[in-house]
């Protein structure tokens, strides 16, 4: 199994280059650009459909033929404030240029080209809460399967407090079996405050075949190919988490753990 932890290669420039190639897997690429004022990103989409997330500060886009100027407003991720998001279609490119220091998210999955290039965020994003007790965090679904802005990405943003669980009770989406499950690939890009923080993740199956738990600093990247796959954050520090999935049905359907699915029952009576 490919290791499923993947740090920055760096601090500035592209510094998270995942594709499905290198990844093992089908689907989920993820790209993140750690831009200085005045710097360019820019990229063709191939075969590929592509939502940018400006994680965190101001850049001018164009893409897909459209010019889109000056987006963004959230210095730090942990404004918790909505994010500008662009999608752009196959068969086209995109160019992000820096306005200030900036942090750019690239999500990106197969499609075919057809659709318009747009802004899809903060409009029609809004804060909402999940889970109860220490299980709290709070989401921004930037592109779920409710938004009809793409063919195959399904991109969400999720702030978990200090001492919280979270992607929890365990749960999988691994296997082609809609209504009851759909296969989706899926990337969690780690972002702790205080920086100097850290979290956990374990991804593991029910016969124990994958079975890693990691240790997540700010930055990190962690790739959940099959399995359940929750997260926990000490007391002290919050995390954020940008996850990007994809599959061969655009819809979200899950089974949580058996042996945990007593807490969300619970938690729903």
């Amino acid at each position: 199994m490919t290791d499923l932890l993947r740090k920055p290669t760096g601090t500035t420039g592209k510094v998270h280059d995942l594709t499905p190639e290198t990844a093992g897997w089908g689907y989920v690429g993820f790209g993140l650009y750690r831009l200085k004022q005045g710097e360019k990103a820019a990229e063709q989409t191939g075969e590929t459909e592509v939502i940018l997330v400006l994680v965190e500060g101001k850049a001018e886009f164009s893409g897909g033929g459209k010019v889109f100027g000056e987006l963004g407003d959230r210095m730090s991720v942990f404004e918790k404030t909505p994010p500008h998001c662009v999608y752009v279609p196959a068969g086209t490119d995109w160019l992000a240029t820096a306005t200030t220091d900036c942090t750019l998210a690239v999500c990106t999955a197969p499609a075919k080209p057809g659709r318009e290039a747009e802004v899809i965020g903060p409009a029609g994003i809004a804060l909402t809460e999940r889970g109860k007790g220490a299980n709290t965090r709070y989401i921004f679904p930037i592109a779920m399967e409710d938004r009809d802005v793409a063919d195959s990405l399904l991109v969400t943003e999720v702030f978990t407090p200090s001492g919280n669980w979270s992607s929890y009770p365990p749960h999988r989406h691994d296997e082609d079996n809609f209504p009851e499950m759909t296969y989706l690939e899926e990337t969690y890009y780690h972002r702790l405050n205080p920086s100097q923080g850290f979290g956990f993740q374990r991804v593991f199956t029910d016969d124990g075949s994958l079975d890693q738990t990691m240790a997540v600093s700010d930055g990190d990247l962690v790739l959940v190919p099959k399995g359940h796959h929750p997260c926990g954050v000490p007391y002290g520090y919050e995390m954020y988490y940008l996850n990007v999935m994809a599959g061969p049905l655009r819809k979200w359907r899950f089974q949580n753990h058996p042996d945990h699915d007593w807490i969300f029952q619970r938690d729903k009576a």
